[in-house]
């Protein structure tokens, strides 16, 4: 038997190739695709960013419905053949000291190299990705129910509104009261947001770039943003003083190839605050960014890769309740024949803004 997918040859060269599907045994199991989320990293791997060379089937953000796995390997996943479920993107041996204290993204066994959407298509049976109609579950797979209500092109929200509650609120740590500055107003900003107004937040504030971001800011108001800031025609450190009378408690800096946020992240943040970067600079080179001030305000710089269960299935049961717009977003959905496109605007070679969610529906 064989199945679509969507292989990555080489930087901008995605080809259809027909994949076997493998025999399954008890440990193990297959997901069919219902949709998949495209993230930065997606679009990345599309242009070359990060390619690593090898050939493989992009895709992470994947939810799906089980289509067909062993006795075993569905008693430890808590699910039936026929469920729709979220996977997780990284795989876990449940047995070493990281897994065991659920930093699983830290898997000696795995860790980044087994993340789907990102292992070669070369190592069987080749089904890593969510640009296909089959997605392998390996046996040291995670997957998470979906609610039942919860339509699977919205559900792929999961992955980015996980990495906001993580990183808005369980890492920095924020309370009720706080004062919160959200630098990035794409998805993954939105849900920083969304994270801070969960725990709490007494004021936050959303920071975007330029015309492309227009949409976005106002998307952040309606996401519960007390100010939305075009850092192109404000200065975010006066209009926060403005506002608040003084400076963040907390900032998350969720943008990605823009070397200048960092420096806006330390000038927001106020003593003894804390500023957690969980977009990747793009460059060694930071513009206005005085190292002196992090001693001088005694911050607290902390990094964050990846997501837990613990903040996806938080992120499963906001998007269900549907307390925050996620289903207005301005979204792109594509079959498989539109992926070259969708990720073309995504990476902002569009005609137009790119849209802030975009959605692969392989069927």
């Amino acid at each position: 038997m064989r199945t679509r997918a969507l292989v990555l040859e080489s930087p901008r060269r995605l080809e259809a190739r027909e994949l076997t599907v493998p025999e399954l045994g008890d440990d193990d199991g297959l997901l069919r695709v219902e949709a998949c989320g495209l993230c930065g990293t997606d679009h990345e791997l599309w242009t070359g960013v990060l390619f690593g060379g090898a050939p493989l089937v992009p895709g992470h953000e994947v939810v799906g419905v089980v289509e067909a796995a062993g006795a075993r390997a569905l008693e430890r996943w808590g699910v039936e053949v026929g469920d729709r479920v979220a996977l997780e993107p990284f795989q876990s041996c449940r047995e070493c000291e990281s897994c065991r204290a659920g930093e699983y993204r830290h898997c000696r066994r795995h860790g980044l190299a087994d993340c789907y959407g990102l292992v070669p298509v070369d190592r069987e049976p080749g089904l890593w990705g969510g640009y296909a109609d089959l997605l392998y579950l390996a046996p040291d797979a995670l997957v998470l129910p979906v609610p039942a209500a919860l339509d699977p092109v919205l559900a792929t929200a999961f992955n980015p509104l996980g990495a906001g509650l993580r990183w808005g609120a369980t890492v920095p740590g924020t309370s009720k009261g706080d004062v919160v500055a959200v630098l990035g107003p794409g998805i993954r900003g939105l849900s920083a947001l969304v994270a801070a107004r969960e725990a709490g937040a007494g004021f936050v504030l959303v920071t975007g770039f330029g015309p492309n971001d227009a949409l976005r800011l106002e998307m952040a108001r309606r996401f519960g943003a007390d100010a939305a800031i075009d850092v192109a025609v404000d200065d975010p450190v006066a209009a926060l003083k403005d506002a608040t009378g003084g400076l963040a408690d907390v900032v998350v800096d969720v943008t990605a190839k823009a070397p200048a946020a960092f420096a806006q992240a330390v000038a927001l943040a106020r003593p003894g605050g804390t500023v957690v970067v969980a977009g990747t600079r793009g460059s060694a080179d930071l513009p206005g960014f005085w190292p002196d001030l992090i001693v001088y305000k005694e911050l607290r710089i902390q990094g964050a890769l990846g997501v837990d269960a613990i903040a996806y299935r938080a992120a499963l049961d906001i998007l269900a309740s549907h307390r925050y717009p996620f289903a207005d977003l301005p979204r792109r959905v594509e079959g498989l024949d539109g992926v070259d496109d969708l990720l073309r605007s995504m990476a902002g070679e569009g005609d137009g803004p790119p849209p802030v969610h975009g959605v692969v529906v392989p069927g």
